[in-house]
C-alpha cells in the first residue's frame, strides 16, 4: 500500500529560449518565499493543468512526433490539455502570448485574459524535451511535462512581461553559461543538462527522458 495520499495532478512547464549577446538564454523566475512547491527557487513558467485546458480550440498543433510522444503512458485525450496548459501557464506567469491573431470564444475564466488579446493558443512550435513525476513525501506532486519553445513564438516583445502575475518574481533571461549559479531545483538541473544540446537545433529530440517516481517505478526511462 502507498502511504503516500499527496494527489498526483498533469502540469506543464515552458522552457523559452533566445540568442543572447553572450549565447542561449532561458526565461526563469523566482518562486516567492511563502510558496508551498520550491519556495525561493528560480524556475521556468509552468503549473498545474486546470479543467478549462481540455476544452481549448487550439489554433495549431506540434509536429506528430511531439504529439505521438505526449500520449505514451498517458490518455490521449488528456494531450490537448497538457498544450494549452502550458500555454495558459506562460500568459499567466509571464505575460507572453504564444499564439495566432484569430477571434476566439474563451471556455472559462481562466481563459478571458487569454482570449481578451486577440490572440488563439497556438502550439505549432512546442517540443516535448522532457517528463519528470515529483517523487513521494512532497506537499504537491506532478507528472510534470516539459516544452522548449524558442522566444520567435511570442506574439509581441518577449521582453514585456507587464500583463505578468506575481506568482514568479524577478522574471529574466538567463545566459545558460551562467544559469547554474542561480538557487535551481534539482530536477530543473536534470532538465537543462538535457535540453541544453537541443536548443538552436531543428527537430524533435532522438528521444523524451520521463523521470518516474511514482509509486510502482522509480528511474529513468525514454519515451521513443
Amino acid at each position: 500500500m502507498n502511504p503516500d495520499k499527496t494527489a498526483l495532478r498533469d502540469a506543464s512547464t515552458v522552457i523559452l529560449w533566445r540568442q543572447g549577446g553572450s549565447g542561449p538564454e532561458v526565461l526563469m523566475g523566482q518562486r516567492g518565499a511563502g510558496a508551498a512547491f520550491m519556495p525561493n527557487k528560480f524556475v521556468f513558467p509552468g503549473g498545474a493543468i486546470d479543467d478549462d485546458d481540455g476544452e481549448v480550440p487550439l489554433a495549431d498543433l506540434p509536429d506528430p512526433t511531439c504529439l505521438r510522444r505526449l500520449g505514451q503512458q498517458a490518455s490521449a485525450a488528456r494531450v490537448p490539455a497538457l498544450l494549452s496548459g502550458a500555454i495558459r501557464e506562460v500568459w499567466e506567469e509571464t505575460g507572453l502570448v504564444l499564439g495566432r491573431k484569430q477571434g476566439w470564444s474563451a471556455p472559462g475564466p481562466d481563459w478571458e485574459s487569454f482570449a481578451a488579446t486577440g490572440h488563439a493558443p497556438s502550439a505549432a512550435h512546442l517540443s516535448f524535451v522532457f517528463r519528470a513525476i515529483t517523487p513521494p513525501g512532497r506537499p504537491r506532486r506532478f507528472d510534470a511535462r516539459f516544452f522548449l519553445v524558442p522566444a520567435s513564438a511570442v506574439a509581441g516583445d518577449p521582453d514585456d512581461f507587464s500583463e505578468a502575475c506575481d506568482e514568479l518574481r524577478h522574471l529574466q533571461w538567463i545566459p545558460l553559461s551562467e544559469v547554474r549559479g542561480f538557487d535551481l531545483p534539482f530536477i530543473t538541473e536534470v532538465v537543462l543538462a538535457e535540453v541544453a544540446p537541443l536548443i538552436s537545433r531543428s527537430g524533435p529530440p532522438q528521444t523524451v527522458p520521463f523521470v518516474r517516481n511514482d509509486d510502482m517505478v522509480s528511474g529513468i526511462t525514454r519515451l521513443r
